[in-house]
């Protein structure tokens, strides 16, 4: 039996969170002279998303992102190396413009439900203890990007393996975050 391969840190299952972590830094994929980024706390909503715009290992189908209070991320080394993928994009990602690793994505929309967080991929780090992945968001979208349709049933059925469960947007608590935010602006 063929075991469909998603991402690196999830395909052979992960470890639990540890609640007690309290933050490590990410690296990039440079041979020398790494962007570093310092995370001071515990992440969140990790998950496998398959959108477009996400950075994803060589091999991934799918990324591995999580969010970290903005206040909580400090580029600690070769910061001169970042550069913003897309100026226009709400999620404004920082990459390393020699290797194209994506180190945190940041919104600067003070009125989007997510102002605030930063997006990180925390398999660029070392420590262990950050947030377990919790579900596979924007699955159907790894179709725009080449994957053929007729592989999505093998692929939903490895995330159930694994205890992921998917959603072609967000988890449902994460929509009810966003759609209570909406609520509340247009009061």
């Amino acid at each position: 039996m063929t075991i469909t391969k998603l991402h690196p840190a999830i395909d052979n299952g992960f470890a639990a969170t540890d609640e007690n972590f309290q933050g490590g830094t990410l690296h990039c994929q440079c041979k020398e002279n790494k962007v570093a980024v310092k995370l001071t706390a515990q992440t969140a909503h990790n998950h496998a998303c398959g959108c477009s715009k996400c950075w994803k290992p060589e091999g991934a189908i799918f990324s591995q992102v999580a969010v970290i209070p903005r206040g909580n991320v400090e580029v600690i080394a070769n910061a001169e190396k970042l550069v913003v993928i897309d100026e226009t994009a709400t999620i404004k990602r920082h990459a390393c413009k020699e290797c194209g690793t994506h180190m945190y994505g940041r919104i600067d929309n003070e009125g989007h439900p997510f102002f605030g967080l930063d997006f990180v991929h925390t398999e660029l780090s070392a420590d262990k203890g950050w947030s377990a992945p919790q579900f596979a968001a924007f699955v159907s979208s790894i179709i725009e990007t080449g994957t053929d349709p007729k592989d999505m049933d093998a692929i939903r059925a490895r995330f159930v393996e694994l205890g992921l469960p998917t959603y072609d947007c967000l988890s449902p608590a994460l929509m009810d975050a966003i759609a209570a935010h909406i609520a509340a602006q247009n009061k």
